[in-house]
């Protein structure tokens, strides 16, 4: 008989793994559904089954019944969150796809998934002629492993998936027998479901207790032998240990009568599964399953009212699956315009029209080293054209009255490469633009925004099909080859959806009172900030040669300095050898965090709460942070110089951060710090032009504090704020209850963490943190605080529950931020969405303010025709390079229309500076 392979799934463990995995980004359909688990979950199976080929599978789940172990030990898993209301809610639709899939589920009421398990894999053994493959991240399993039974441990990341037998099982245990991982855990305990083990064991002592002993009971009975602390530990403990290796152990006697050739693999119920796709709108899975006839992505999206006729839907919005595969062969009109009167004509009839969709085709996926290759403009009624066949610098000009025209409107999908394209060539871009991935970011936040996504979700429509043959479409190639051809239709095909887009995601910005926010602020920035990213900055590369030595020796000394308080040397980019260093070794607190597998926790932020216990913490805190300053700038940086342009040039995001401030990256400028002496050195290498330039810096003051005090309205702030006061020292001098005079820089800096800190919803423990005081002092400030500043404790309740009512909170401007767990049943979760709720209002607004102001100057210095060039955002501040006849007036003029950009309750103030370096301007 040929051998049988079974698969015995972790359906909960598997469901966790894949709902957090999206915790970022979460899945979200067009209806609202958090679908991470569903999707995470069946593209485990997918590729399990494509893969693997199993002869035989179920999928096996916990119910929600105790088991013998809560009896046995009432703390079993009792340190665990209530599973998040999303996760329980998509777990029915995991199961409803199982069965589709014709795969049997199995649960039983007072056992847990691993014990079903445990036991049809020895169930399984014992029938013969079958190996078993447990489908689990669970590092308990590994104790059921034997010669014909294996974990299958899913791939991360992109990585393959890892198939342990009893030789992995040794090497990572340390042990002889895969059964010695319950005495192991008996001994190192398991965060994960609570069991305690030794106090004080980690995953080293225990191995080695283990590997020298047997068993929990050899390292009992030689007790004696053992020295010190672990003596006393064993002693002191012995029953617990005896206790958690009991609770460790997974049955393999559950009470099944099920017989393994009752779970031989069945065929899916293609109907039922392509039905469940489609509601679940997992376009990609389908089209990987099915093949590139499954074309219906999004079946359950709400459709435009004056299409519904045309297309079949139906009373309830739903778009039947054969129609959106049949959209896909709708009729196209697309030209090659490859002569320059065909171009010029193309030219005139967008500016007849007063605009067009927008494709701007590269021939290279890098922007700043692209040149242009071909544009494409749709006029509707998919008829589109794509200008071609000359040099780039022939062709900029050809097209550049489009761009130069303030009354004209270009249509395009993710529009600022493009733009930045254009201007590199030589084009001015003044027109107005309206960009639908903005649209759509702005109008459903969690939704994917490709545009791809888009023609699937609103159009019923495919992208990909524009190179195929189609009714009537007429394509003039005139003489070019036919990768040209597919590339220029491909651009119109672009072109022609996103056009088609903007009536549909007009509305939903408008549903959601977020035209401001679109019309005057994010699409107004698109060519701004292209600019910005094709202008670039100029690099002096031997100011960070010299950093980067400095940066080492640092480095190097710090390293010792920890090896010589550690007790000797380790490897100081290992969790796991610092957390055996630190807690098992030097013993820093009574009990450190832990990850779910186990390993002490030494991010920053355990290390910044333990910074005052030990100097060692403080020393690989500064390594740390030399480290990462060496390695992403400073070394960094010199290979981010554009060979095209001499000039490094980061990327900014309109849209990447919920509160709508930019973010950069490759390379990212927003996190250079200008407090240390070490970031200082990076600055000092952002240079000007050349001798007749500067940089110049304009910088908001305390901006967001000015805006908590216009938002909330508090009149002792706003008093502070129009007195020009120092906001800090005034709180200081209000809640001590003393004259300005006698505050002392101790009281400053308080009160400087507390005006801060209020904003993120900062605790009475998170302060005492912080300040290195006791939280009673800590919550004594606090409440002080808000008695001196009532209108921010109002503004502060009044958000939250004007949120909790809404899902969402707003700027000045209007811009939205969505909070799903505003009103959750886990209190943690719940929190942290009250203070996202009070932070978002205050920094979207601030982040809003800048967005204006940019937008602002650049008209400002188009309007002048000025050489001074705007190059970076950061933060609140805004850097140019002004040339020196320039100066006066930018330096005059920049600062007021920043101040004017959003008016508040209170005055705005920006600083400015300017230099020959980044540092000195911003000094």
């Amino acid at each position: 008989m040929d051998e049988q392979r079974l698969f015995l799934l972790d359906g909960m463990a598997l469901v966790y793994r894949a709902h957090f995995a999206f915790a970022v980004k979460p899945i979200m359909t067009s209806y609202g559904l958090n679908a991470s688990a569903v999707l995470g979950f069946v593209n485990t199976l997918v590729e399990l089954l494509q893969k693997e080929n199993p002869t035989h599978l179920a999928v096996v789940f916990d119910t929600a019944a105790p088991t013998a172990r809560h009896e046995r030990f009432p703390a079993y898993k009792a340190q665990r969150e209530a599973m998040p209301e999303d996760l329980s809610i998509a777990i029915p639709h995991v199961k409803r796809l199982i069965d589709a899939f014709q795969i049997p589920v199995l649960e039983r009421d007072g056992y847990e998934a691993d014990d079903i398990i445990g036991t049809l894999a020895k169930q399984a053994e014992a029938e013969g002629g079958y190996v078993t493959y447990m489908v689990t991240p669970d590092k308990d399993f590994a104790q059921l492993v034997d010669e014909r039974t294996f974990i299958w441990k899913p791939g991360r990341q992109g990585n393959e998936r890892e198939i342990l037998g009893v030789a992995q099982v040794r090497e990572n245990w340390g042990i002889e027998r895969p059964e010695q991982v319950i005495d192991v855990l008996g001994l190192w305990g398991d965060a994960v479901d609570n069991i305690p083990g030794i106090p004080g064991f980690g995953e080293k002592t225990a191995k080695a207790l283990i590997a020298a002993w047997g068993s929990v009971e050899g390292v009992i009975a030689n007790v004696d032998k053992l020295k010190g602390k672990q003596k006393e530990k064993v002693q002191e403990h012995a029953e617990q240990a005896r206790l958690s290796r009991e609770l460790a152990v997974i049955q393999i006697d559950v009470p099944m009568d099920l017989p393994i050739e009752a779970l031989r693999r069945k065929a899916m119920d293609e109907d039922a599964v392509k039905g469940l796709l489609v509601e679940f709108e997992f376009n990609a899975l389908g089209r990987r399953l099915f093949g590139d006839g499954f074309k219906a992505g999004r079946g359950f999206h709400r459709r435009p009212e004056n299409t519904a006729a045309e297309t079949g839907e139906d009373e309830s919005g739903q778009l039947p699956l054969a129609v959106m595969q049949t959209l896909a062969t709708i009729e196209k009109k697309y030209v090659i315009a490859d002569t320059p009167k065909s171009r010029a004509e193309a030219v005139a009839r967008v500016l007849k029209a007063g605009g067009a969709g927008l494709d701007v085709d590269r021939d290279s996926g890098d922007a700043r080293a692209a040149h242009l290759r071909g544009i494409a403009f749709a006029f509707g009624g998919h008829e589109a054209v794509y200008l071609t066949g000359a040099a780039p610098s022939v062709l900029a000009a050809e097209v550049a009255p489009v761009f130069a025209d303030a009354a004209a409107t270009v249509t395009g999908h993710d529009l600022k490469e493009q733009i930045q394209v254009l201007i590199l060539a030589g084009v001015a871009v003044r027109c107005r633009v309206f960009d639908t991935m903005l649209a759509q970011l702005l109008a459903e936040p969690e939704q994917k925004a490709s545009l791809g996504y888009l023609a699937e979700a609103h159009l019923g429509y495919t992208l990909g099909g524009a190179a195929k043959t189609e009714a009537g479409g007429q394509l003039l190639m005139a003489g070019l080859d036919e990768d040209h051809t597919a590339v220029g239709e491909s651009a119109m095909e672009r072109a022609d959806t996103a056009l088609r887009l903007a009536p549909v995601l007009q509305p939903a910005v408008e549903r959601t009172e977020q035209t401001r926010v679109f019309t005057e602020i994010e699409c107004p920035l698109v060519p701004v900030i292209a600019g910005m990213e094709a202008a670039g900055i100029k690099l002096e590369s031997a100011v960070l040669r010299e950093a980067s030595v400095r940066l080492e020796k640092d480095i190097r000394h710090l390293e010792l300095s920890v090896f010589e308080k550690a007790g000797g040397s380790f490897n100081l980019n290992s969790p796991k050898q610092l957390g055996e260093i630190l807690f098992d070794k030097l013993r820093l607190i009574e009990k450190p965090k832990k990850t779910k597998t186990g390993q002490y926790m030494t991010g920053e932020d355990v290390l910044a709460e333990l910074a005052g216990e030990h100097q060692i913490v403080a020393d690989l805190l500064a390594y740390r942070e030399a480290s990462k300053l060496k390695s992403t700038y400073v070394d960094a940086l010199p290979g981010a110089i554009s060979p095209r342009t001499g000039r490094v040039h980061t990327t900014f995001h309109q849209l990447h951060a919920a509160t709508g401030r930019l973010a950069s990256n490759n390379p990212n400028l927003q996190n250079i710090p200008i407090r240390t002496e070490q970031g200082r050195a990076i600055r000092k290498a952002f240079i000007s032009a050349g001798p007749d330039w500067s940089l110049l810096s304009a910088d908001y003051s305390q901006v967001e504090l000015r805006v908590m005090a216009s938002l909330s309205g508090d009149a002792h702030m706003i008093a502070a704020f129009q007195e020009g006061l120092d906001i800090h020292t005034a709180t200081a001098a209000r809640v001590h209850g003393v004259p300005l005079a006698e505050t002392t820089p101790d009281m400053r800096r308080v009160a400087k963490m507390v005006n801060f800190g209020i904003i993120y919803g900062i605790s009475a423990f998170g302060l005492a943190q912080r300040l290195g005081i006791p939280r009673a002092d800590a919550s004594r400030f606090i409440d002080e605080y808000f008695l001196q500043y009532p209108g921010v404790k109002n503004f502060m309740e009044s958000t939250v529950e004007d949120a909790k009512k809404k899902g969402y909170v707003e700027t000045v401007t209007g811009r939205r931020r969505y909070l799903r767990d505003i009103n959750s049943g886990n209190m943690n979760v719940r929190k942290a969405a009250e203070r996202t709720a009070i932070n978002t209002p205050i920094q979207g607004s601030a982040a809003d303010m800048i967005k204006i102001a940019m937008v602002r100057v650049a008209d400002f210095l188009a309007a002048g025709n000025h050489a001074t060039r705007m190059l970076l955002q950061v933060h609140d501040e805004l850097v140019f390079e002004v040339p020196s006849a320039e100066l006066d007036l930018m330096r005059a003029k920049l600062p007021e229309i920043m101040r004017d950009a959003l008016p508040l309750a209170v005055p705005v103030v920006v600083e400015t500076g300017e230099g020959k370096d980044w540092f000195e301007a911003h000094a």
